[in-house]
């Protein structure tokens, strides 16, 4: 299984596992800061532009996914989704955190949440398509892939 890790604001590398987000000295003492649900799986993570880790979580038994942020002291905040398939997380140029979201029926919105937990959605720009991945690029532009239950993929841009 792949256990996705990233470099945090504090000089410290971060982990999800199942059940709880980990912390890496370079040093190597680990500490574990575990979920409010010993069932929920943190999949994607990345450090905020607010000092912050946040990470991506799947629901449990068809729950609604979460958004969580964690500080360096290991305080857990948890931000709930109205859909299931959150994807990826990663910091934007803005200030805020954007993701992607699927949903069962194969449609998929692009998502921004403030440091502050403000949560918004944005449709896709192709009807019927699933989010992927999303990242910010070198040019400073969000990029995201989305695919189609036809089979097509592509890559889009927010500017």
């Amino acid at each position: 299984m792949r256990i996705p890790w990233a470099a945090g604001p504090d000089g410290n590398l971060w982990f999800t596992e199942l059940g709880s987000i980990g912390r890496i000295t370079t040093m190597g003492k680990i500490s574990e800061f575990f979920l409010p649900t010993s069932e929920e799986f943190p999949f994607n993570i990345t450090a905020g532009p607010d000092g912050n880790v946040w990470f991506a979580e799947t629901g449990t038994n068809n729950g609604p996914s979460k958004l969580g942020r964690v500080t360096p002291q290991g305080q857990i905040s948890e931000f709930t989704l109205p859909h299931y398939l959150l994807n990826s997380i990663t910091s934007g140029p803005d200030g805020a955190l954007w993701f992607t979201e699927g949903q069962f029926n194969g449609t998929g919105k692009i998502g921004r949440v403030t440091t502050a937990g403000q949560i918004s959605e944005f449709p896709l720009p192709t009807p019927g398509s699933s989010p992927g991945s999303i990242t910010t690029g070198p040019d400073r532009a969000l990029w995201f892939t989305e695919s189609h239950s036809n089979g097509t993929g592509k890559i889009g841009q927010l500017v």
